[in-house]
């Protein structure tokens, strides 16, 4: 297949490129950006130096619609929502990277994002990414979204006790942290070196623009949750996502008998990895992979559970999972191209 990336000079877009141009089903990639043009791939990243010949093109949507079988939009919000439309009346599977399709109440896509929202159209052509909890309609899509690296994490950790009613809907609590490239590739004062180095601030207090998409998908699956609280820190480094989150229980459990709930809700899932009682991961573990791996435990004393969900925030909570998403909606393997190792130390 020929693939193309919108999007390349960023984070998700060479996290791509890594993985695509080594895939068995991938024929070519074909690289687009907005800001550089008609220059070598390897000039935005030298550590692609004699591993790519590719050049910057520009978006040209009719052409695009004439060479390539899948797009993938590594754009920031606010660009997809004009692209997308465009590619509708074409044979063009489209995967996008950002949050502009994933949210399926306009109203609150243009309240939590401060921009207009796609149109409805779109939305309803849109299937959401989460494989593990929406496989059959990914493999059937041509129009996808992909969703956030703290959603993923969060809707991973708590699907299972969610789903089988096991705590009380409205006790939920996100803890999350996040490595610096999150942000981006362009510098800000909150991502620069001298403000992030041996500190950890939260920030977006009760105001994250991905609390929707999480309430919206543990929504679709216990129609009790409507509100969850969720808070975000960024910390020193440069991938992952922890998501610590605590909910009371409905009734009591032992720590031995979720974690058989988590292992077999996840049975067919090959990229979730319940951990052994007793064992919580951290994201090293995780580092440079599409793995999201959970760890939970009970307090008795209080009835809650705490769980912990890490992801690398550019491989499971962008560009792996864009590529688990390819592959089911083009009938290849679920794992093809991503099946390798963590990056460790």
């Amino acid at each position: 297949m020929k693939v193309g990336i919108i999007g390349a000079t960023g984070y998700g877009g060479v996290e791509l490129y890594r993985i695509l141009s080594n895939h068995p089903h991938v024929e070519e990639c074909i690289l687009y950006s907005s800001s550089e043009m008609d220059v070598p791939y390897s000039n935005t990243f030298p550590h692609l130096h004699d591993l790519s010949d590719h050049i910057l093109n520009n978006i040209d949507v009719e052409d695009i619609k004439k060479n390539i079988h899948v797009l993938f939009l590594a754009t920031p919000p606010g660009v997809s929502r004009n692209l997308s439309p465009q590619f509708l009346d074409s044979d063009v599977k489209i995967i996008d990277l950002s949050g502009d399709l994933r949210l399926k109440d306009r109203n609150e896509y243009e309240h939590w994002y401060k921009r207009p929202c796609v149109e409805d159209e779109v939305l309803e052509k849109t299937v959401y990414g989460l494989s593990e909890l929406n496989k059959e309609e990914i493999k059937k899509a041509t129009l996808l979204a992909n969703p956030g690296c703290f959603p993923t994490a969060t809707i991973l950790g708590l699907a299972p006790v969610v789903k089988n009613r096991i705590i009380h809907e409205q006790s939920i609590i996100v803890d999350a942290k996040t490595g610096v490239s999150g942000a981006g590739r362009n510098i800000s004062q909150a991502t620069h070196f001298s403000e992030t180095n041996e500190n950890i601030k939260i920030y977006k207090v009760h105001e994250h623009q991905h609390i929707p998409e999480v309430e919206q998908a543990l929504f679709a699956l216990n129609d009790g949750i409507t509100a969850i609280s969720f808070n975000t820190h960024l910390i020193p480094m440069t991938r992952g996502i922890m998501a610590t989150i605590y909910a009371s229980l409905q009734e009591s459990y032992t720590t031995e008998s979720l974690l058989d709930l988590y292992k077999d809700f996840y049975t067919a899932s090959p990229f979730v990895r319940v951990r052994k009682q007793g064992e919580f991961p951290s994201t090293k573990e995780v580092y440079g992979s599409n793995f999201c791996d959970i760890g939970l435990k009970v307090d008795e004393r209080t009835g809650r559970v705490t769980i912990v969900a890490v992801i690398d925030n550019l491989m499971k909570g962008a560009a792996g999972q864009a590529v688990q998403n390819f592959n089911l909606m083009n009938g290849y393997e679920e794992a093809t191209g991503l099946y390798f190792a963590p990056i460790y130390p």
